[in-house]
C-alpha cells in the first residue's frame, strides 16, 4: 500500500490522487502516516464510503482525516 500511494504521488506531484480501496489497506496505510505500528491498525477506524486523507511533502505525511463522513472543504492543510 505504502509504495503503491508513493508511486501514484510520485506521478502526479502537487496534484490531489483520490484512491478507494476496502478498510484494511487504508488502516494500513492510515497506521503508517501515523507512525503506528502496523500491529496497531485495526484500532483505526474506517467506515464504508468514509475519506481518510494525507498530505504527502517532504517533510512526511501529514494526517488530514480520518473516516470522514461530513464536509470535506477544510482538509487543505494549514
Amino acid at each position: 500500500m505504502i509504495g503503491a500511494v508513493t508511486t501514484l504521488a510520485g506521478r502526479h506531484p502537487g496534484g490531489v490522487v483520490v484512491a478507494v480501496s476496502h478498510a484494511d489497506p487504508i488502516k494500513a496505510y492510515m497506521a503508517n502516516a501515523l507512525g503506528t505500528h502496523l500491529d496497531l491498525f485495526q484500532r483505526i477506524v474506517v467506515s464504508p464510503c468514509s475519506v481518510s486523507a494525507v498530505a504527502l511533502g517532504p517533510g512526511g505525511p501529514v494526517v488530514l482525516t480520518v473516516n470522514a463522513l461530513g464536509d470535506l472543504k477544510e482538509l487543505r492543510p494549514s
